[in-house]
């Protein structure tokens, strides 16, 4: 089968049986027509359907090199500059359609697989078997379109500890035992995102691993079914609340749920492990397959679509209100658009000096994805902000559609007209703002940006540990070592500059 449709995907998910638990239902299968998680299944399969537009089909599809039939460009390994830029422009198309809302699209796993299959020799060095795993696992997941949710962390019992060794060990997800075709995991991980309605999961390594015997249980890289045996979800409070798109434009269309995942004597087999008691392999596996540095890719041109997003919106609330002209109110725009240029001189710059790695891919530039992906969880928590704070009070005066249209419909229109807007586009303005700032979808869009990739004091000091910052050292002691023999005399001659 070739890249899929729309209804390619929900046929596929109506035939799935995943359990789910979710607001005390249990559910086994139905997840399309869950309240919970229709309309995002829906705008997902709006994405699958844009492969086959007339419009998009050529970006964000691509030959496959073993049938020839059209596959998603997230799956191409690029070996030329041209085909780094498709992959970026597909990523833009799928990025645009939700505004950046949708941090777990298809495209950001299968760009992380992509990587680690063509680094399949690397996993052979483990066990031969491990290269034909990764490779056959790929070719399955892009020829049959796959979407894949994956999960890393164990949950929150006492991070005091490393997560082996929580409540004893008991509670992270770990092999309990082997036999002639596979594994057995029992234990939990977090945080599954778009699980209920992804085909797999991949279970990858935590980069937290520290190689004392009690962690080789905890070291292995598989993936899993979403409707295998003994696998559920345990779901977060929806934040779609089955209310209209016109008050709710951002939650009534990309909730995506995040899940903590159940292995109860998941059985894996053996041909769907990739790494099994290796630490020092799992603990660099997103590293040494260039897997992170794709992944990357794929997310800082995501994020400039959802900034310049944010562009737009900050940039109608100012004329809608009449504030543009405020110099305080020019600073915080400033703010955006610094953001957004600075994204996409990132992005750029990966692209223009990506060079091959070992395994023949021609990857972006690792220096400013990691700059990109350090410094926007940060700078993305100033959006909701300046947003509060420029529509103020009227953020929490904004009526509904229904009144919009109801008895108060002419006070709507007189009394929360705008400088540029009647009443009514005025409302559907400001509940757009309201998502976007101020509902319990842009609080969870805010908490995900900050840990996307995990503690950000972490990730500073793991970027501070990998940064090589000798040659600008030396630069310093060169130019202190070129003056300082004569230190001595000139402070006791008074010289000053000449």
């Amino acid at each position: 089968m070739a890249a899929r449709t729309g209804k390619d995907f929900l046929d596929r998910l109506a035939d799935s049986r995943p359990t789910v638990h979710i607001q005390g239902e249990t559910l086994t299968g139905g997840i399309q027509h869950h309240p919970a998680f229709r309309n995002v299944v829906r705008t997902y399969a709006e994405l699958y359907d844009l492969q086959h537009s007339a419009e998009h089909k050529d970006v964000l599809t691509h030959p496959s090199p073993t049938s020839g039939e059209p596959v998603a460009t997230s799956f191409l390994a690029p070996t030329a500059p041209d085909e780094l830029v498709k992959r970026r422009e597909a990523f833009t198309v799928w990025a645009e359609y939700s505004n950046g809302m949708l941090g777990r699209t298809g495209d950001y796993l299968n760009s992380g697989l992509m990587a680690m299959a063509t680094a399949a020799d690397w996993f052979a060095e483990a066990d031969p078997a491990f290269g034909d795993n990764i490779r056959r696992y790929y070719e399955k997941v892009r020829e049959e379109d796959l979407l894949l949710s994956h999960t890393l962390i164990p949950p929150q019992v006492n991070r005091a500890v490393a997560g082996p060794r929580q409540a004893g060990g008991s509670v992270t997800a770990r092999i309990v035992r082997e036999d002639d075709n596979g594994v057995v995991i029992r234990g939990a991980r977090m945080l599954a995102t778009i699980a209920p309605f992804a085909d797999e999961l991949l279970v990858l390594p935590s980069t937290l691993l520290r190689g004392a015997p009690e962690d080789r249980p905890h070291s292995y890289a598989l993936a899993v079914p979403m409707d295998a045996e003994g696998l559920r979800c345990i779901a977060r409070e929806p934040l779609d609340h089955g209310l209209p798109r016109h008050d709710h434009p951002l939650a009534s269309r990309f909730d995506e749920p995040d899940c903590v995942v159940v292995f109860d004597d998941v059985h894996v087999p053996y041909e769907r492990c990739f790494l099994l008691g290796d630490v020092d392999r799992c603990n660099g596996l997103f590293a040494r397959t260039s897997a992170v540095v794709h992944m990357s890719h794929q997310v800082v041109t995501r994020t400039v679509a959802k900034t310049e997003y944010v562009l737009g919106l900050v940039s109608l609330l100012t004329e809608a209100i009449g504030i543009e002209g405020y110099q305080h109110v020019q600073d915080d725009v400033a703010e955006v658009i610094t953001t957004l240029e600075m994204l996409r001189a990132f992005l750029r710059a990966a692209e223009a000096d990506a060079a091959v790695n070992e395994f023949g891919v021609l990857t972006p530039a690792w220096a400013p994805l990691n700059a990109a992906r350090n410094l926007y969880p940060k700078l993305y928590q100033r959006f909701p902000q300046i947003l509060r704070k420029l529509g103020a009070a009227g953020l929490m005066a904004t009526p509904t559609g229904f009144d919009v249209i109801g008895p108060a419909a002419a006070d709507i229109d007189v009394y929360l007209q705008s400088a540029t807007l009647t009443g009514a586009e005025r409302v559907k303005l400001f509940r757009l703002l309201w998502d976007t700032c101020g509902s319990a979808f842009s609080g969870r869009q805010a908490l995900y940006e900050y840990y996307f990739f995990g503690d950000p004091v972490r990730m500073a000091g793991a970027y501070v540990a990998s940064y090589d910052r000798e040659p600008y050292k030396a630069r310093v002691r060169a130019f202190l070592d070129g003056y300082g023999a004569n230190a001595a005399t000139d402070v006791r001659a008074g010289r000053g500059p000449a």
